[in-house]
């Protein structure tokens, strides 16, 4: 199901993500310097049916901004280049990071089984704890069950009549682990690759376990608080989107046609450290710039976090450890995350010297192109 990958990442990650509405494109600092071709890229995306677009790019000339399109489709509010949105999976980079802080203070190894943290939660159907590191965890090779392919957490959660009837739930990490032991593995860990939400969500738990504190302290104090990421949040279960934002809007169905409707609020829970997180533009090109330029990892960590294995199907792509790789058509390589979660569709991006980044929302999740965004800046 296209729509379930999507709101918690997958799609969104390896393709294109979408929307629907009208066009209004504002200029930021820096005079629009050479973004010529990612305005229209992103007034494409609305004339192709995405609500609104919010983006900001950074490199030498300054910060850039633009929007296009509608925030409020009730007010017709625009969007602003200073919306906070849900980031979907680019969640995972987060996680990421902490862990591999961990490692670089000695408290846990890469190497590590779930079982020596989490004994007895990978279990059941084939799934086994003791055989998957929390490297496979990082880079989605654990063969682990993605706990949101479930048909029954799709329809609850991702359709229509489910979604309103249970938006407000409030999902523990074990909860959503639990869902995914009910079914087989993927493969044998280490053997392929398959993007997994469950892999995060436990590595979630693993930083709970070194630290003593929720995974929500620790990105807190060790990322958002030294970058001073003002507009990035760890919600929890708060339903709300805190302002300035706009309206989020889903299909709730498996198709792009249909009503439209507004899921700004919802209990992200749901997502928990595989998905949970809100920013802003600004917010995430700060943090992808500084993670590229080794200020929040040390060289040896940061080199583990970019040693990708490949995707397959998608030949100019590889994952590493929370992190994606690509390769643009000019050959241009651009390292980051994609998100999605109901309404809302996201990526960023930087180069490997984060001396160029750009970051960007659809505020919807149904159609839209960001790929053809991220080519448009970056060749």
């Amino acid at each position: 199901m296209r729509v379930r990958t999507t709101l918690v990442g997958a799609t969104a990650l390896l393709a294109t993500a979408a929307l629907a509405a009208p066009a209004v494109a504002a200029a930021g600092p820096a005079g629009g310097h050479g973004h010529t071709g990612t305005r229209e890229a992103v007034e494409a995306a609305v004339e192709a049916g995405v609500p609104g677009v919010t983006a900001t790019a950074v490199d030498g000339h300054g910060r850039w901004s633009t929007t296009a399109g509608t925030g409020d489709l009730s007010t017709g509010a625009p969007r602003s280049t200073a919306d906070r949105y849900r980031v979907g999976s680019i969640t995972k980079t987060f996680v990421a990071t902490v862990l591999l802080q961990l490692e670089a203070e000695g408290r846990l190894s890469l190497d590590d089984k779930v079982d020596t943290w989490l004994p007895g939660l990978v279990r059941g159907h084939g799934h086994d704890g003791r055989r998957i590191t929390v490297r496979q965890l990082l880079n989605h090779t654990s063969g682990i069950y993605n706990y949101t392919a479930d048909d029954d957490f799709g329809r609850t959660y991702f359709l229509k009549d489910g979604f309103f009837r249970h938006r407000y739930d409030t999902l523990t990490p074990r909860d959503l682990v639990a869902i995914a032991m009910r079914h087989a593995p993927d493969f044998a860990p280490g053997t392929s690759w398959n993007y997994s939400n469950t892999n995060y969500v436990v590595a979630g738990m693993v930083i709970e376990k070194v630290t003593g504190r929720p995974y929500a302290t620790e990105i807190r104090r060790r990322v958002l608080d030294p970058l001073r990421l003002r507009a990035t949040s760890v919600p929890g279960t708060r339903v709300t989107v805190p302002r300035p934002s706009s309206r989020a809007y889903s299909k709730l169905a498996e198709t792009a046609t249909g009503p439209t409707y507004d899921v700004t609020t919802l209990n992200p829970s749901l997502a928990s450290s595989a998905g949970e997180m809100i920013s802003n533009s600004a917010d995430l090109d700060r943090f992808y710039s500084a993670l590229l330029r080794g200020k929040l990892l040390p060289p040896r960590q940061l080199k583990e976090m970019k040693t990708t294995v490949k995707i397959e199907g998608v030949p100019n792509a590889g994952y590493g450890l929370g992190l994606m790789d690509r390769t643009l058509t000019c050959g241009v390589h651009v390292w980051g995350h994609d998100g999605g979660i109901h309404g809302s569709a996201s990526s960023a991006v930087t180069t490997a010297d984060g001396r160029h980044s750009l970051a960007l929302n659809f505020n919807g999740d149904w159609a839209g192109d960001m790929e053809a965004v991220i080519e448009k800046e970056f060749c």
